[in-house]
């Protein structure tokens, strides 16, 4: 009987390495790549929650940093939306490339300004990223790749999170793909009340389960 592959992977991108956790059901034919955002890591309680969830189901994962561990201590790169999107188009093609996930649909978890990073490389790698979901997302930050994104979109917020939810609104307006924006009522941005995280993760995989896929449904 095959077993799953559970490992740590090191990614080359552009001269350095990214590190990454990397795991695959036996069977799996989706790969779910998370984006974090605001220095957030693969470490991340939030992301690993939706992470186990997602492999109960059957589809791979790929938690990874997008920063070396230099630069997460610098403010200064978490909003370098260019340098996120650019790192992550690369480890979308080394996905592509390997052997142990090259015949996968490939979607994205964004959280933060992870999220617009998820957002312009979908936009970039139409062939390849075929849903996006977006957790407490900047959307915002990737204005350029809104009405170019063909992945289906499904941007999460947080009914607390005012400030994001106007970003998210007027962000849902510019995008022309199948796309959904949904509230979930008395959340903050992080989602940390009893069961909104949950919530979320509920949201996510019915996406990803309609949409994820090597033929996108009508």
């Amino acid at each position: 009987m095959m077993e799953d592959f559970n490992g740590e992977v090191e990614i080359p991108v552009n001269g350095i390495l990214l590190y990454g956790n990397l795991f695959i059901p036996h069977g799996a034919e989706a790969i779910v790549v998370f984006v974090h955002g605001s220095g957030s890591g693969r470490f991340s309680e939030r992301n690993r929650y939706v992470a186990r969830r997602l492999q109960e189901k059957g589809y791979a994962t790929l938690l990874f940093d997008l920063l070396t561990e230099e630069e997460s201590h610098e403010y200064f790169y978490r909003f370098q939306i260019e340098l996120l999107s650019g790192r992550l188009i690369k480890v979308t093609e080394w996905i592509a490339a390997e052997i142990l996930t090259s015949n996968m649909a490939i979607g994205y978890f964004g959280a933060s300004t992870g999220a617009a990073a998820a957002l312009i490389a979908a936009a970039e790698l139409p062939d390849k990223v075929l849903a996006v979901v977006s957790r407490g997302g900047r959307p915002d930050l990737a204005p350029g790749a809104l009405n170019k994104v063909q992945a289906a979109v499904l941007l999460i917020v947080g009914g607390k999170d005012e400030v994001v939810r106007e970003q998210n609104e007027k962000a849902f307006d510019e995008i022309e793909s199948i796309s959904e924006l949904t509230i979930v009522h008395g959340a903050s941005h992080l989602f940390e009340e009893p069961g909104k995280l949950e919530e979320v993760t509920d949201y996510a995989l019915g996406w990803f389960g309609k949409y994820l896929k090597t033929e996108v449904p009508l």
